[in-house]
C-alpha cells in the first residue's frame, strides 16, 4: 500500500470519529436543555458547575433523571448524579451558640443551666441529685433574688412562716394553692378574710393549713396594711433594714450560713411590736435570704455571682 493511501484512510478514519462526537455533544446539550435552559458552551466563570450542580438538585424529580430510556440516557444521568450536592442528613443539627439559643426560645432565662453549659452544675450544697424538682427551681430561680413587691413579700412571709410544720418542698408544691386562698396574696383582700372563709381554707386538705396559722396570715395581712400607710409600702419598710441594698455574703461552707443574724432578731422585735405573728429571728431571716435582702447562695454556686449582679444594680424601689 502506498504511503498517499494510508493517509487517505487515516484522514477518512479521524473524520468520522469526528462527526460521532459531535453527535453525541449535540444530544447531550439538547437533553440538558430539558432540565435547565442554559448553554454548555466553555466558559471561564467559577460558579457555571455551582449553577448547574445547584439547579439539578432543585429538579432532582426531572424524568429524564429519575427513568433513563436509552444507554446513552443512563451514562449522562450516572455523570450528572456524581456533581450534584451531597443531599444533606435529615435528623442532624449543628448545635447553636447559648446565646442563639437564648435569642430563639425567650423561655430560656440568662441564669438557668443549659446542658450545652459542659459539666455538672454547681449549686448550694443542699441541693442535692434528690432534691425534688420544685426546690431545685425555687433556688435556680427565686432565691436571692432581690423583691420590691409588696405581695411578693406577703407571700414569702407567709410561706416562711409555714416552715415551722413544713419544709420548703412541701410549701412549694402547695404554693398555687395557697395563692388561690389567698387572693394572690394581695393584702387589702386577705385582711377581708372572715370566718367562713377561715374554716374553708382550713378544711382543705390539699393545704394542711390549721386554723390558727391561716388566721395568722390575715393578721399578718392587715399589719402589713398598716405599715405601708406609714412608710409607703411593706417594701420600702423591710428594705430601709438593709439601707435598700442586699447584704452580699461569701460564704463557702453550710455550716458558715447562719439561722439567725442580729439584724434578723431587730426586724423580728419590730414585727411582733407592730402585731405581725409568726416573725421570729430564724423564720423572719429565711424570708430575707427568699426575698434576696441577703444573698446567701455559696460562693462556688452558680447563681452567686448573677444574685450578687442583682444587688449590687442601682436601687430601684418605687
Amino acid at each position: 500500500m502506498s504511503r498517499a493511501s494510508v493517509r487517505k484512510n487515516v484522514l477518512e478514519t479521524n473524520k468520522y470519529l469526528h462527526e460521532k462526537d459531535k453527535s453525541s455533544q449535540s444530544f447531550l446539550t439538547r437533553h440538558l436543555k430539558k432540565i435547565y435552559p442554559i448553554g454548555l458552551n466553555r466558559s471561564n466563570s467559577s460558579l457555571s458547575l455551582s449553577s448547574l450542580s445547584l439547579s439539578l438538585s432543585q429538579n432532582s424529580n426531572d424524568s429524564f433523571l429519575t427513568e433513563p430510556t436509552s444507554p446513552l440516557d443512563h451514562k449522562i444521568s450516572l455523570a450528572l448524579r456524581l456533581i450534584r450536592p451531597p443531599e444533606r442528613r435529615s435528623g442532624v443539627t449543628t448545635p447553636l451558640p447559648r446565646n442563639v439559643r437564648s435569642a430563639q426560645n425567650p423561655n430560656i432565662q440568662p441564669g438557668s443551666p443549659t446542658p450545652s453549659d459542659g459539666g455538672e452544675v454547681r449549686r448550694c450544697n443542699w441541693i442535692t441529685k434528690s432534691s425534688d424538682e420544685v426546690y431545685v427551681s425555687f433556688h435556680d430561680e427565686c432565691w436571692g433574688v432581690p423583691v420590691y413587691d409588696d405581695r411578693q413579700l406577703f407571700e414569702l412571709l407567709a410561706m416562711s412562716g409555714m416552715l415551722m410544720d413544713y419544709n420548703w418542698t412541701e410549701i412549694l408544691k402547695r404554693k398555687q394553692f395557697y395563692r388561690e386562698a389567698f387572693a394572690e396574696f394581695d393584702p387589702n383582700s386577705v385582711a377581708k378574710l372572715g370566718d367562713a372563709e377561715v374554716e374553708e381554707i382550713s378544711s382543705n386538705k390539699a393545704m394542711t393549713l390549721a386554723e390558727g396559722r391561716v388566721r395568722c396570715i390575715i393578721d399578718n395581712a392587715k399589719c402589713i396594711l398598716k405599715v405601708a400607710s406609714e412608710f409607703g409600702s411593706f417594701s420600702n419598710y423591710m428594705w430601709s433594714y438593709v439601707n435598700h441594698k442586699p447584704t452580699i455574703n461569701r460564704f463557702k461552707h453550710p455550716r458558715n450560713v447562719p439561722l439567725r443574724t442580729p439584724k434578723a432578731e431587730v426586724i423580728s422585735k419590730d414585727l411582733q411590736r407592730r402585731g405581725f405573728r409568726l416573725v421570729g429571728p430564724v423564720i423572719v431571716y429565711s424570708f430575707m435570704q427568699a426575698a434576696g435582702l441577703t444573698i446567701d447562695h455559696l460562693v462556688d454556686c452558680y447563681r452567686y455571682d448573677e444574685c450578687v449582679n442583682l444587688a449590687e444594680r442601682p436601687w430601684r424601689h418605687i
